[in-house]
């Protein structure tokens, strides 16, 4: 590894954590950016660096005669100097000037994807006014004008709203070319790292949900608190998308997620990423030193969360000074599983990324509540409504059934357990019971409580086609006192469990399925074991009650 020379074109704080990633596997690297202290350079001041423009053909040249591989931190370089060293075949570039030249120009990279069979929004080159208009009249209003080249954190960007827009959108954003998609009305973005290895290997990293403000990226949920099958589903997406792409190293796919599960990819970054700065503390190797795995054709490193969930919080410069920008990093030293990165940034300046602060947890729910006090230093008094995904499924047969299925329904939302409530019949909808058992785990439930009353086939025949706990609540009916139904659930074969509680007894059922998710989430253990401290306060307040008045005046 110490003989292999990794040239950076930008020295921005994607180089800072590419450095520190490289430092651990003994490999020189050199950067070449203007500023002779950018966050790169900083922590190798011992390394000869080059001062320049990144996207300076001579420089460029001369960092690529220093190195034996270059790469980027940022893609707005020159691809046709890349493309000229890639031919000369002396110094490997990575990715390839081709992915970099197509993935610089917006649009080019929406004709390459749409080739592919990825799905993207419907866009159209936009040559002047009138032909925005005519995507008006296609598309209708809002659709968005986008700069084709040069554009990031929502810069380049332009809502039109109406057709009484357009000269105004045209002109603010005349410097570039341009094109426009129709609107995207997203109930969620999404992001996936994907790495590449030189000889074709492919692996992709957890679907994170990105939450932006201002068009920058404020924050990134690790893993998204979204339904699993469409996690999948996006997954997937990524993945062909980069393999579409020649060349090797790490790439951000960004995407929007619709109201129907339908995966829409925005744009790729052919390089470290802002949605992927979580891996450092929270996966088992980092988007960085995969990224240096992947160009220097290694094995590349695990993908998989080592922690169940994490929130990476952007630190945005304002135009006030350092000190108030830096305030949610005071708040951070003293929160449990936070870990500050700054990146030695002089000025700060409104929008600026000066630093990030990445949380981890046993638990999303453990996560969200640590963040609030780092997000309320940020903006004093603003809630943020943060989602999270079901923990615990609770189906019933028949509407008939929700009374007796409420009240364990507010004991999970007086623990804050996240949970789901629907109707699914194993007699009227065999088939949506089906489609709900076989999902259950995929989509990330880890318990399934089902009441059903009568022949109460619901928990037995759910427990049959999912590999989660299924605890059955018998529901009295119009006959037999509720009996027929706990008959019928505690009567099952054998290797088909199904955990019974009493009849209408949906309060142990969702204490068991707490004490379930307990053993695996210490601190809903702990909420479980203060629930019962109280319970046997409750207890003895009453004795103590009896004992002073007596029993005939209690």
């Amino acid at each position: 590894m110490n003989n292999q020379k990794v040239g950076i074109l930008g020295g921005g704080q994607l180089g800072r954590m590419m450095i520190e990633a490289a430092s651990r596997l003994n490999l020189q690297v050199t950067i070449l950016d203007a500023p002779i202290d950018s966050p790169a350079k900083q922590i190798e001041s011992t390394q000869p660096h080059i001062q320049g423009a990144f996207n300076d053909a001579t420089k460029i040249r001369e960092l690529a005669s220093q190195v034996d591989i270059l790469t980027v931190e940022i893609e707005h370089v020159d691809a046709g100097v890349l493309a000229a060293i890639e031919t000369e075949g002396k110094v490997r570039v990575c990715p390839s000037a081709f992915t970099v030249k197509t993935i610089q120009d917006k649009y080019n990279q929406k004709k390459h994807l749409e080739s592919f069979g990825i799905p993207v929004a419907e866009y159209v080159e936009i040559a002047d006014a009138e032909a925005l208009k005519e995507a008006g009249k296609k598309f209708g209003y809002p659709l968005m004008l986008k700069s084709k080249t040069m554009a990031y954190d929502g810069k380049g960007n332009y809502v039109v709203k109406n057709e009484g827009e357009v000269e105004k959108a045209v002109e603010a954003l005349s410097k570039t070319p341009l094109y426009a998609e129709k609107w995207a009305p997203f109930v969620k973005e999404l992001a996936v790292m994907v790495v590449r290895r030189a000889n074709g290997e492919i692996l992709s990293y957890p679907v994170v949900e990105t939450i932006h403000k201002n068009s920058i990226c404020h924050l990134v949920i690790a893993p998204a608190q979204i339904d699993g099958a469409v996690a999948t589903k996006a997954q997937k997406v990524a993945e062909n998308a980069i393999k579409s792409f020649p060349g090797a190293g790490i790439f951000g796919v960004e995407m929007f997620v619709m109201a129907n599960g339908e995966i829409l990819l925005n744009e790729i970054a052919p390089r470290p990423h802002n949605s992927g700065h979580y891996t450092i503390e929270a996966c088992e190797t980092s988007q960085y030193e995969n990224h240096m795995r992947a160009i220097l054709d290694m094995p590349l490193g695990s993908t998989a969360m080592k922690v169940p969930a994490s929130i990476m919080v952007n630190i945005l410069g304002s135009n006030t000074d350092m000190t108030e920008c830096y305030k949610p990093c005071q708040e951070a030293l003293l929160v449990d599983g936070a870990t500050i990165h700054l990146y030695g940034k002089k000025e700060c300046r409104a929008g600026r990324k000066m630093g990030h602060i990445t949380l981890v947890g046993e638990s999303m729910m453990q996560v969200q509540k640590n963040l609030k006090p780092i997000l309320e230093a940020m903006e004093p008094g603003v809630e943020r409504a943060l989602t999270l995904r079901p923990l615990v499924g609770m189906i019933m047969g028949s509407d008939s059934d929700l009374p007796v299925m409420k009240v364990g329904a507010q004991i999970l939302k007086d623990f804050g357990i996240p949970f789901e409530l629907s109707i699914v019949s194993a007699h009227r909808t065999p088939a949506r019971m089906v489609e709900y058992a076989e999902s259950a785990s995929e989509r990330g439930l880890m318990a399934i409580i089902a009441g059903a009353g009568g022949a109460a086939h619901l928990p037995g025949m759910v427990a049959a086609m999912t590999p989660l706990p299924v605890i059955g609540v018998p529901v009295k009916g119009s006959s037999l006192d509720g009996v027929d139904s706990l008959y019928s659930i505690v009567q099952m074969p054998r290797g088909i469990p199904v955990a019974t509680v009493a009849v209408n007894n949906s309060t142990n059922a969702a204490l068991l399925a707490i004490r379930i998710l307990g053993a695996s989430i210490p601190g809903i253990q702990k909420q479980m074991a203060a629930y019962m401290k109280k319970m046997e306060g409750e207890v003895m307040t009453k004795v103590e009650k009896l004992d002073n008045v007596g029993w005939e005046n209690y």
